[in-house]
């Protein structure tokens, strides 16, 4: 539905007398206060999701795609041979910017995920590593394994292929999944607010039965549910938004916890989007309480 900006606010300006006909308390005013400022508090997470989803993505996309590993699996009397081979090859081949050996301690660190911090690294037959970091026209793939196929037999190239795109769908499937939940949020609390403004007209009926016969019109009598309706769910949203902001900056950042849900917040310029959720939020309660409005007046008549 098209909303007319400035009849809206004409609309919200109301009439003091046509507010008379809804209450100014009772259950339809908590629900429509609770229901927004919830639905708010909700939607300030789902936004968060998807921003940091987001930036997942882009981040995941641009550092995965300009490193590659360079795994040296051959025997212990031929590996540091095959290393310095694997090594000069990197060296020779455009598009790579910097290649070194992994030392044992940052093999180390790389499994202790799984083995634990003092896993014998020196004494285990683990395949040398070497971290391979692209320039920005990045590197022939192909051909690069090509060649290490001829001159160092035991070399496998890991361009991060297999990793890459499938953590950028996911954060991006993500992404999408926070987008969709901020909808079915909105109208979620569209659809309650439809209900509260309908028990509002249901309970307030013999009101109207008089406004009718003083020759108030359908519109005139709207405009006072209209106008109390969507000051309510403004109220609530901002009141929702702000604890949802509160919660979203108490959540650990990326530098003291390791964890999916660090760095999920809010960065920059992206502060400002939920400053968008009260305003969305008043423009649906306008909308559902307008329609919900008169088309009760309709079947009353």
């Amino acid at each position: 539905m098209k909303i007319n900006i400035g009849r809206m606010l004409s609309l919200l300006a109301g009439d003091p007398q046509a507010d008379r006909a809804v209450p100014p308390t009772g259950f339809t005013a908590r629900l429509t206060v609770f229901t927004s400022g919830a639905m708010a508090f909700l939607a300030v997470f789902a936004l968060a999701l998807s921003l940091a989803t987001g930036r997942l993505a882009e981040r995941w996309a641009s550092e995965l795609a300009q490193t590659s590993t360079l795994r040296i699996s051959a025997p212990e009397d031929q590996l540091d041979a095959q290393t310095k081979a694997a090594l000069r090859v990197l060296e020779q081949t455009p598009g790579v910017a910097e290649a070194r050996e992994l030392s044992d301690d940052e093999q180390r660190a790389l499994l202790e995920p799984w083995f634990g911090p003092d896993i014998p690294v020196e004494s285990l037959p683990i395949p040398r590593l070497i971290e391979i970091v692209e320039t920005s026209d990045g590197m022939d793939a192909t051909g690069l394994r090509a060649r290490l196929q001829a001159e160092v037999p035991g070399a496998i190239l890991d361009d991060h292929t297999r990793w890459r795109e499938p953590l950028v769908a996911a954060a991006s499937r993500l992404r999408l999944l926070g987008m969709v939940a901020i909808l079915l949020i909105l109208a979620a609390m569209g659809a309650m607010i439809t209900l509260a403004a309908q028990a509002a007209l249901s309970a307030n009926a013999q009101v109207v039965r008089v406004m009718r016969l003083v020759g108030a019109r359908d519109a005139y009598i709207a405009g006072a549910f209209v106008r109390r309706f969507t000051l309510r769910a403004l109220s609530g949203a901002t009141g929702g938004t702000l604890l949802g902001v509160l919660a979203v900056t108490l959540l650990p950042s990326s530098d003291v916890a390791a964890g999916f849900l660090t760095g999920l917040g809010f960065q920059g310029t992206g502060w400002l989007w939920p400053l968008v959720i009260p305003p969305l939020a008043a423009i649906i309660a306008f909308g559902a309480t307008r329609n919900a409005a008169l088309r009760n007046l309709r079947n009353q008549s």
